[in-house]
């Protein structure tokens, strides 16, 4: 096999050297990035996102937060925008029109996590896959509502997953992939595997294993060798990824791999 679809990259030699140099000049071209996340025992993913994305430089970021936390959260951060909650202080159905509002406002839409679990919501992720089709990228607990229903993503155009090993594992699963993603796996094996699962279907994939980032759409994967002491990495890498995509629409595979450096 030879291997032509794994392209490497190290923080010192990225792979597409251009992207980095073209970034936007100002907020105007810097591009809109909505982001909800939390219930009402946390807003820290999505909070941390709206940072990440502030960090890596996008042009105006906008945060929905469930109801639930609006008395709480409200003074502390600022940027909170609120939509309906269930009792259990989740994202009820009826948040759908607000979240469908602020993802239409944005370039796309990061579902940052820290949803708790929850009927109502599950039906609220499945009624925004089904409706919603800009960029859409889904990390932390967000992604468990959708790797046990593969059908709302995989072949959906503009999706993104920035999941840990075991929701991949859980993703192989529930799509009947033909391989198992196993974690005592090797770095070339899982490199093939996604070549193939992303051959296959739609969905955009950013994963962790053995100190490497990988990054996996329409068959190309990269892999970016990080520090034996990375700290806890989804969040951070899902904002980033979010914002140089929309900043580079036409370009994902490009854009994705490039926000790791």
């Amino acid at each position: 096999m030879d291997h032509t679809y794994w392209h490497k990259q190290t923080k010192d030699k990225p792979l597409f050297a251009d992207l980095l140099w073209s970034r936007p000049e100002n907020r105007i071209q810097a591009g809109k990035l909505a982001i909800i996340g939390g219930n009402a025992h946390g807003f820290a993913a999505a909070a941390e996102a709206y940072m990440a994305a502030e960090e890596a430089g996008v042009g105006t970021g906008r945060v929905l937060l469930p109801d639930s936390l609006q008395k709480t959260v409200g003074r502390v951060f600022e940027a909170g925008e609120y939509a309906p909650s269930t009792p259990s202080g989740s994202f009820s159905q009826k948040a759908l029109t607000d979240v469908l509002s602020i993802a239409q406002w944005g370039d796309g839409l990061l579902v940052a996590g820290d949803l708790g679990r929850n009927s109502e919501t599950a039906i609220l992720i499945e009624a925004l896959c089904r409706t919603y089709s800009g960029q859409l990228t889904f990390t932390k607990d967000a992604v468990n509502y959708v790797v046990v229903a593969p059908e709302l993503v995989l072949d959906r155009v503009n999706t993104l997953l920035v999941l840990s090993f075991s929701q991949l594992q859980k993703l192989g699963t529930s799509s009947h992939f033909s391989h198992p993603f196993t974690f005592d796996m090797g770095l070339l094996q899982l490199i093939d595997y996604l070549h193939e699962f992303t051959t296959k279907h739609k969905v955009y994939i950013v994963v962790k294993h053995l100190n490497n980032i990988l990054v996996a759409t329409g068959g190309q994967v990269s892999t970016t060798k990080l520090p034996d002491d990375l700290p806890i990495w989804r969040i951070t890498t899902a904002a980033h990824a979010s914002v140089w995509w929309i900043q580079n629409p036409t370009k994902p595979f490009e854009a994705l791999t490039s926000s790791l450096v």
